[in-house]
């Protein structure tokens, strides 16, 4: 078992820039001297790279692979004045990238995580050679509710208590089965917003998510091969959107849906998600 103390160790930071403002993005780091292109993993609102900790293996047994926290998130930078929607998230990839080495790239993303990927997809066509969606924002899919309702002021009020409360709530209303047997996943998570600057971090980046970003989208631009790697159970990123997504994309796409599973379909169906990644990325 890996502590997200243990997580945030084993991580290093590097500057990307997001509209002009130099910032400090941290990300892990797996079989570096792999051949061939990276594989990404993104994660969404409110978690951070942590989500994927038990997933990467089979993937960085061949592959150079990357994991960061999206600006605002995790353990990069947390301070005001810098957007952190997914137009913004995109510039911070795009600087990732290159500060890798990277030409080329797969992806692999959940949540708001999958509306970057499916812009940078979009608009790098010749770079990205595959991309693994999980119930991921698309369309007019988002901002969903709880979502909205932390990106007001008020949130800022509420005691530490009501706030982590609320925040851990929509993590054990999200896992299938008992959430008593996801501690270590519901606490990991909620280790990022427990201090006051990431309380008010999580309140920007929910005021931050834009609609707008995933309707311009030509999904019809998107040349990769596309799996569609879903939670069949979740009533916020319904099945139905990865269906829309397997129509439109250019690229081959395979739905792989993954029932008794919501929105953290990671963690509900873990060993299930490996093995699809295995059989991806062999």
């Amino acid at each position: 078992m890996i502590t997200s103390e243990d997580w945030s160790d084993r991580q290093s930071t590097t500057t990307v820039t997001v509209d002009g403002h130099d910032v400090e993005m941290a990300y892990y780091e797996a079989t570096v001297d792999a051949d061939g292109a990276p594989v990404v993993f993104l994660h969404g609102i409110p978690t951070w790279s942590f989500l994927w900790r038990n997933v990467l293996d089979p993937v960085a047994e061949n592959h150079h692979v990357v994991v960061p926290d999206l600006i605002g998130y995790g353990n990069s930078t947390m301070r005001d004045g810098v957007d952190r929607s997914i137009r913004a998230q995109e510039q911070a990839l795009e600087e990732l990238l290159a500060t890798v080495g990277a030409d080329h790239s797969s992806l692999v993303a959940h949540d708001i995580g999958g509306g970057i990927a499916l812009r940078y997809a979009a608009h790098n066509p010749g770079a990205v050679q595959t991309v693994v969606l999980s119930n991921a924002v698309c369309y007019d899919s988002w901002p969903v509710e709880f979502i909205n309702g932390i990106g007001v002021p008020s949130t800022l009020e509420q005691s530490d208590e009501e706030f982590e409360a609320a925040i851990a709530g929509a993590f054990e209303q999200g896992l299938y089965g008992d959430p008593d047997n996801h501690r270590e996943f519901v606490d990991g998570m909620m280790a990022p917003w427990e201090t006051d600057a990431g309380k008010r971090s999580l309140v920007r980046n929910a005021v931050a998510t834009n609609t707008n970003h995933t309707l311009e989208i030509d999904y019809e631009a998107i040349e990769a091969d596309t799996y569609l790697l879903w939670g069949t159970d979740d009533v916020l990123q319904p099945v139905s959107y990865a269906e829309q997504l397997a129509e439109d994309v250019t690229g081959d796409a395979t739905m792989l849906p993954l029932e008794d599973a919501y929105h953290w379909v990671i963690e509900d169906r873990t060993e299930a998600y490996r093995s699809h990644l295995a059989d991806v990325f062999a």
